[in-house]
């Protein structure tokens, strides 16, 4: 039997997520690329916290860059988000916030250990 090819999915069709409606955000484009380029910074920020050995800095700020992107995910287009769209905006948006939250209360409960 053979098998007949499937053609490559464009660029608008790879980035869509089936579990999410098809609302469009109310952000335009460009406002919506700065929200996700403030969440790279923030993930950015934490990997110098880190490599820095600022273990609780690094902590504190990915899991602002969590938060952040939990309300990026609802204010963002799927296409814009890219591969943190998962599921559905709702799934995806309490996931981020409770790991977010998670993060920057157990580096908060951590003792400073002489700073």
């Amino acid at each position: 039997m053979p098998h007949t090819p499937t053609p490559p999915a464009s660029h608008g069709e790879a980035m869509a997520n089936p579990h999410s409606g098809d609302r469009r955000s109310r952000l335009p484009l460009w406002g919506q690329r700065v929200l996700g380029a403030a969440f790279l910074a923030l993930v950015a920020a934490s990997a110098v916290f880190a490599v820095s050995e600022h273990w609780r800095r690094a902590t504190v700020a990915l899991g602002v860059a969590m938060l952040w992107l939990a309300g990026c995910r609802i204010t963002c287009d799927d296409r814009v988000i890219g591969f943190f769209s998962v599921r559905s905006r709702r799934f995806d948006a309490g996931f981020c916030g409770a790991v977010g939250a998670a993060m920057v209360a157990l580096a908060a409960s951590v003792d400073a250990l002489g700073s």
